[in-house]
């Protein structure tokens, strides 16, 4: 079954910093609680940025086996490093989540339809085994292998093709199939589209975040759900038109307010549309040689969102390929009210 569950956050002082765990622990939570730990901390956020792996080697030791570690990094502008916990608990709190793993992926098979094909039948058992409802999903947090120039030269040794030799393009590329294959388990896309999703790679789904990085050879996968039963914490799924789309998130915050509640947390992708405009206005994101543009969008889409929160302890990615419109991104917030009663829809 789903773990009925709790959202903490702590910030850290660096990608090796373990001391939330304290936190944690303060909190009423053990380790064994622990379903995830998701982090965003200093660094590029690009194929190089081996604070990824540093995290990750400093957390899984503490956490159980069956747990997960989403970490993305990137922190420009106003965003504050820190970890969000996924904890289980005992009684109905309004929130349902389920993590797992798919199979390694051999590096011929990042990026590719294979990839996709994987995730869609991953998040699919995932989610039978623990019943819950595709409907209910909220959100379908990813972290998924790019590729290396290692993996490149093994690829082609086997007389295989990877599916691009661009290190950096092969995040994008990881990031897309993703996104596809949670767009086929949740009924987005039909099953009998995927190929040609990936061919044309304009589909996207509203419910998915997707980031790439060098410290896993599999994907790991974090599923949260509401449930309409009970509880005081809620999840509301949308989507942002733009990197300047504020009304959707006002919309949001008007609802919680309706509810008199408070978030906890916002989960959401950002990109530089690949057009060059927003709203029919040149930007200059994509043409800056000295930061790539995910850099620049994830600090601007960050300011907006924190601004309009008043919380810069958000978890915003860059790279939305597939998560949301193109020049947009996925959004999911979760947040608690003071007395519980039946969950509402966003229109």
């Amino acid at each position: 079954m789903a773990a009925q569950v709790s959202i903490l956050k702590f910030g850290v002082s660096s990608p090796a910093d373990t001391s939330p765990l304290k936190h944690v622990k303060v909190a009423g939570y053990n380790a064994s609680k622990i379903l995830a730990v998701i982090g965003k901390s200093e660094g590029n956020g690009c194929v190089n940025d081996f604070s990824r792996t540093l995290s990750t080697v400093v957390w899984e030791p503490l956490i159980p086996d069956s747990a997960v570690t989403i970490f993305s990094e990137g922190t420009e502008g106003v965003l504050s490093p820190h970890v969000t916990f996924i904890v289980r608990e005992e009684e109905a709190t309004g929130l349902l989540a389920a993590a797992g793993r798919t199979r390694v992926l051999e590096p011929h098979e990042i990026g590719t339809a294979e990839h996709a094909t994987q995730i869609a039948s991953s998040v699919r058992e995932i989610l039978e085994r623990t019943n819950i409802s595709r409907e209910n999903v909220n959100l379908v947090l990813i972290k998924c292998p790019l590729l290396t120039s290692e993996k490149v030269g093994i690829t082609k040794a086997a007389s295989k093709a990877p599916v691009t030799e661009d290190t950096y393009e092969s995040m994008a590329k990881s990031r897309y199939a993703s996104a596809v294959g949670i767009a086929v388990a949740l009924g987005e896309i039909g099953e009998s589209y995927l190929d040609e999703a990936m061919r044309n790679e304009t589909t996207w789904s509203s419910r998915a975040s997707c980031s790439s990085g060098a410290e896993l050879e599999d994907c790991h996968i974090l599923i949260i759900a509401s449930d309409p039963s009970s509880g005081n914490l809620r999840g509301i799924s949308a989507h942002m038109d733009d990197a300047i789309d504020a009304n959707v998130i006002l919309r949001v915050l008007d609802q919680v307010k309706t509810e008199k509640g408070r978030v906890l947390q916002v989960f959401a992708k950002a990109e530089a549309s690949k057009n060059g405009t927003i709203r029919g206005m040149r930007h200059t994101m994509n043409n800056d040689s000295d930061i790539h543009s995910t850099r620049h969008a994830r600090a601007a889409m960050g300011g907006l969102i924190a601004g309009l929160v008043g919380d810069t302890q958000l978890y915003i990615s860059g790279g939305a390929e597939g998560q949301g419109p193109p020049g947009g991104g996925s959004l999911a917030v979760f947040y608690t009210v003071a007395e519980p009663h039946s969950q509402k829809a966003l229109v």
